[in-house]
């Protein structure tokens, strides 16, 4: 019998939220790096998740020479705390360069330069000592169908990940689907189109994905089972663990925040299949709600990761051979109250 999974956890420095909403400037005072990476070591994170501009802040203003000795700079950081580095992902949904679309932009310029700042990220990711880039396909979509074909986009999402694979030998690229937001529609919404992009690439066996809880309850879907069918294929390198109501904007609340059940699914996916054995991260993707207070400001990240533990225990808890029987009689009424009970400690 496998020994019991030892979870180890991650975060970025942009769940450290100020407060601000698109109706709203912040309500907290910013903090340094710095303490941010301080407070995760304090939290008992192991890891922190990079943006390349989180790792090289004003990116596109500095040679490639620069770009290297800041990633530099900033792993002698991260090792001076025992905080790795969990992944690095190419913010391509802020230039300018990439407001139609970055990989699927209709300007092949755009297109190149979305492929040239992935490199980039790539080469900042060796030196922080991580093989994992994540692609969050931000604006690969349309707003109106029409202006773009998807077919012909699917093509360009090839090409692009063929570049990346080319340019490092180790690199492994973990697609981040989500449906829509800021796209209207997006190319990749779910985990199978994912993994399905990867079978068209050069080498499918480096590129896979990351769940994010919010964005497949936005594609209306139980984390749980894109968790499953992820592992099913070995594909799952990273994960996003958090909340979210209903089909409504991403809201990244806390683990566990929204929809508790839901939550304990999620973890019994991934105690059943083994994730976190191979060394992989339990990343929370979470912001402080907008009236947090400076002296709450870690709440959200402590909250998610308590929550966590608990429906571990929950999971490993579980009255399997009860709910056996109940599954053998097609007594599904019983096994939902049985359910409930063992998250009410009943």
């Amino acid at each position: 019998m496998a020994k019991p999974t030892v979870y180890r956890f991650c975060a970025g420095p942009w769940n450290f939220s100020e407060g601000q909403d698109p109706y709203g400037p912040p309500t907290r005072s910013g903090e340094s790096f710095d303490w941010k990476l301080a407070a995760l070591k304090k939290l008992g994170f192991e890891a922190m998740m990079f943006h390349d501009d989180d790792a090289v802040p004003d990116i596109d203003t500095k040679s490639p020479r620069q770009v290297l000795k800041e990633a530099k700079e900033l792993k002698k950081r991260l090792d001076g705390e025992g905080i790795a580095a969990e992944m690095v992902a190419p913010r391509l949904w802020f230039a300018p360069q990439t407001v139609d679309g970055a990989y699927t932009s209709n300007n092949p310029k755009h297109r190149r330069y979305a492929i040239d700042r992935s490199k980039q990220s790539i080469d900042i990711a060796r030196v922080l000592g991580t093989d994992i880039l994540v692609l969050w396909l931000a604006r690969e979509g349309s707003y109106i169908r029409e202006s773009k074909d998807a077919g012909r986009c699917v093509d360009y999402l090839v090409e692009a990940c063929d570049a990346m694979l080319a340019h490092d030998r180790k690199i492994r690229l973990a697609i981040e689907p989500k449906p829509n937001e800021p796209m209207d529609v997006a190319y990749v919404p779910t985990i199978g189109h994912a993994l399905a992009i990867a079978q068209l690439t050069r080498d499918p066996k480096r590129v896979g994905a990351l769940i994010e809880s919010a964005h497949a309850i936005l594609a209306g879907l139980d984390p749980s089972d894109e968790i499953e069918f992820a592992m099913a294929f070995k594909k799952l390198w990273s994960l996003h663990l958090n909340d979210q109501n209903g089909l409504k904007f991403d809201q990244d609340k806390p683990f566990g925040s929204a929809n508790l059940r839901v939550a304990f699914n999620q973890v019994r996916a991934l105690e059943r299949t083994g994730y976190g054995r191979n060394g992989e991260y339990v990343c929370f993707d979470v912001h402080p709600f907008r009236t947090t207070r400076p002296e709450h400001w870690l709440k959200h990240l402590d909250n998610s990761r308590k929550t966590f533990l608990r429906l571990v225990e929950k999971a490993r808890t579980y009255p399997e051979k009860e709910a056996k029987t109940l599954i053998a009689d097609l007594n599904y009424q019983d096994l939902d109250q049985l359910v409930l009970d063992h998250l009410l400690g009943r």
